[in-house]
């Protein structure tokens, strides 16, 4: 982290991450991200490239046989891949959300049955929190665990779960004490060859079509009772703790689409003339362009400030990952509507990759908490 403020600084083993990324990015994932979207089908060879290069769970501490990347590293990872396809930016940003629980929380020997094989590229990790009936009320979940001798025995559904027809792991959030409220949901790690698992049908989605977001569902689902992750009741601890660890990526992912929207927009005005010179010379469009790039700039520094919060385990890392992805998403949906404007009738066609990035953008305002809900967090915080 470079300096003694407690501030973030960039170093130059951050810019080499992001050369590095970028040229992988527009070389093996930016060619595919039309048609992984025309056809809602997932990035194989994205996953090929960004696992070759050990960038698809660069945060899997090297104990584990990863990276060890700090979260800045991570965050520019998932920038740069979602500068060119948000789904594509996925599966770093799934499976450090995935993991993220284990690392924290889990015991050792769990921690060295699941991490290896994610750190090797050999599995993928998703989340099961949300379900159709808690969403931004996740404590109000329905999904139940009981102990039955040297097992734990899961029933209910999740929904919602990014990645889930690719995963071979899965974090998931359960009730293990029905009176105890949010103190009574244990975390717990599943294998998608555990007796009783199921992965439900793909969700017909308006953007990151390349991701698979399907339900899980769980029917007696039998798993040794050492796959909790932490002691009973501690679940929910864990989760909320994860989102601070995890929000920046999502803040990440936005402003990465954002910024390639913005690209796309400033080559396109300065290559089509109207009134006789280049759209770009209008002043009108020179004053979007601005706006766009310096909320863009603001958007990215939050979010490397909230990434280096978590990485310092500073008190205030939950109101300002709350502000760092709520305040990138809405930055990633104003930039990826104007880039469409900016391009006029071309930019609502399919032959531009603008109108694929304001449908991805649409996602950062939801998932992970929704702005509103983020917002909720940072009152509550401010208030307190």
């Amino acid at each position: 982290m470079g300096n003694n403020a407690g501030l973030y600084a960039l170093t130059e083993e951050h810019e080499a991450v992001r050369e590095a990324v970028r040229e992988i990015a527009e070389r093996e994932i930016a060619p595919f991200a039309a048609e992984v979207d025309a056809d809602s089908r997932y990035p194989v060879e994205a996953q090929k490239a960004l696992t070759a290069a050990g960038f698809h769970a660069t945060h899997v501490p090297e104990s584990y046989g990863g990276e060890g990347a700090d979260a800045i590293a991570t965050c520019i990872v998932i920038e740069e891949v979602a500068r060119v396809d948000v789904s594509a930016s996925l599966i770093p940003a799934v499976n450090k959300l995935g993991s993220v629980p284990v690392i924290l929380s889990a015991s050792e020997d769990l921690k060295q049955r699941v991490l290896p094989s994610i750190a090797a590229g050999d599995a993928m990790i998703s989340y099961g929190l949300s379900e159709r009936e808690a969403g931004s009320d996740a404590a109000a979940m329905r999904t139940r665990a009981r102990l039955e001798g040297d097992s734990w025995v899961l029933n209910g559904t999740k929904a919602w779960i990014t990645n889930a027809s690719v995963s071979e792991w899965f974090t998931v959030m359960a009730v293990t004490d029905p009176e105890k409220g949010a103190n009574g949901i244990s975390a717990f790690v599943v294998h998608r060859d555990d007796p009783g698992f199921a992965v439900g049908p793909k969700e017909k989605k308006m953007g990151i079509k390349g991701s698979p977001t399907c339900e899980l569902y769980f029917t007696d689902c039998t798993i040794p009772a050492d796959r909790i992750v932490g002691e009973p009741g501690t679940g929910f601890k864990t989760a909320l703790r994860t989102l601070d660890f995890t929000r920046p990526t999502i803040g990440a992912q936005a402003v990465g689409v954002a910024q390639g929207a913005l690209d796309a927009a400033i080559a396109y005005t300065k290559d089509r003339r109207q009134f006789g010179s280049a759209v770009s010379d209008f002043q009108g469009v020179q004053f979007m362009l601005a706006d766009m790039d310096m909320k863009i700039q603001a958007a990215r520094h939050l979010v490397y400030v909230a990434a280096a919060a978590g990485e310092q385990g500073r008190a205030d890392v939950t109101r300002v990952s709350a502000a760092a992805k709520a305040f990138a998403s809405d930055t990633a949906m104003q930039v990826t509507t104007d880039a469409v404007q900016l391009f006029g009738g071309a930019g609502y066609t399919q032959d531009f990759p603008v109108e694929r990035m304001m449908r991805d953008a649409k996602i950062t305002q939801i998932y992970e908490g929704t702005n509103q809900v983020q917002r909720m967090v940072i009152a509550r915080s401010l208030l307190r």
